[in-house]
């Protein structure tokens, strides 16, 4: 498997005019090598040349992960004293060198760290915007990585339900957020979450993303919940809207907007498409009702291993949707000092269409 997927590599960097890539840790080096480290002082790089063996660069502590490593490398470890990291960057890049090559990054993790060791060890080397490599690697999904949303779905369902008896008055949004994230562990969720739980409540409600605060929940909030777990290292991510109480009638109006819109969104999906039709059909839905200026933000974003990556939905992304990419529709209504309501779940691009992997119901929960 990572054996392809370095093959794959090889051909992206190759048709985007490179020399080849360095990357530090992330998704992306993760999906190519099965290796996880986490983002520390200690710099971890590996540099990626077609045609040459790939070389690691990273501290003596991390040896470990390096005994079952699917694939062949030249490590290059260092100790605690950072003076010994120049030495080792050096050795890396005198086995695979970069001298007045193109090498593209990931623009979004890159560090300045990691720059100024490789700069000091091979100073005629171009460093550049790899986007167009990194952003394809990973945007088709095989069946194996579907298995693994699908996973991350089903443990994000089964928490939001269980959460669901223990939402009254007078608790606090962070309360609920926090018993939240203990269900998604506590259903299976991999121990760190793509990202954390958005429990707003009333006016709060009306800001796509507010953090969870000691706010307590009163009679006729609208509450929104944001929320996804990880399983083997694949996210899912999905928005539920409640309201406390008899809804009022505009409450129900925009819920029923937002519904319209989210269905529109997900059914707008097909191989051959741009992505900026899926906004297209969500958007339209909403400005259909009088409510345009009040969904502020685009109507989703590509996801997998991370929870924000390609393809986004924005009205003007030309890119071509195709069979196996995950994208979210999360169409939303937020007014001012009011409230907002959501509605955002998982879609796949299958090879006549697409289909939703979450299936909780989209309606306004009424909580009494």
């Amino acid at each position: 498997m990572y054996c392809d997927r370095l093959k794959k590599l090889e051909v992206l960097v190759t048709k985007n005019r490179l020399d080849g890539i360095v990357l530090n840790p992330g998704a992306s080096l993760t999906y190519l090598t099965g290796l996880e480290f986490h983002m520390m002082e200690r710099p971890v790089v590996f540099v990626f040349v077609p045609g040459k063996l790939p070389a690691l660069v990273l501290p003596e502590l991390e040896k470990a992960k390096l005994k079952e490593t699917p694939f062949d490398c030249h490590p290059f470890f260092f100790g605690d004293n950072p003076a010994d990291r120049d030495r080792a960057f050096q050795n890396a890049l005198n086995k695979v060198p970069l001298i007045n090559m193109r090498i593209g990054v990931e623009p979004t993790r890159f560090r300045y760290l990691e720059f100024q060791y490789l700069t000091n060890a091979t100073p005629t080397t171009h460093f550049l915007d790899g986007s167009q490599v990194f952003n394809y690697l990973r945007i088709q999904k095989d069946d194996s990585e579907v298995t693994a949303m699908r996973k991350a779905v089903d443990i994000a369902q089964k928490a939001f339900l269980a959460l669901l008896p223990q939402i009254r008055i007078g608790v606090s949004e962070k309360e609920m957020a926090n018993e939240l994230t203990t269900l998604l562990l506590k259903f299976g969720s991999d121990p760190e979450l793509p990202f954390q739980v958005i429990f707003s409540s009333g006016p709060n409600s009306a800001n796509p993303h507010a953090t969870p605060s000691d706010r307590k929940i009163q009679e006729g909030d609208l509450v929104v919940i944001d929320w996804g777990a990880n399983y083997n290292g694949y996210a899912s991510d999905l928005t539920r809207t409640l309201v406390m109480g008899s809804p009022t009638d505009e409450q129900i109006k925009i819920a029923e907007s937002v519904l319209h819109a989210n269905k529109a969104g997900r059914e707008a999906g097909r191989p051959g498409i741009h992505a900026g039709a899926v906004d297209h059909a969500a958007r339209a839905e909403i400005e259909k009702d009088g409510f345009g200026d009040y969904f502020t933000h685009r109507t989703g974003h590509g996801l997998g291993m991370e929870a924000h990556e390609t393809p986004y939905m924005f009205a003007e992304n030309e890119e071509l949707l195709s069979t196996g990419m995950v994208y979210t529709v999360e169409p939303g209504i937020y007014l001012p000092e009011k409230g907002g309501v959501r509605i955002e779940d998982d879609v796949l691009v299958t090879e006549n269409g697409s289909s939703s992997l979450s299936d909780l119901p989209r309606e306004l929960y009424i909580i009494k």
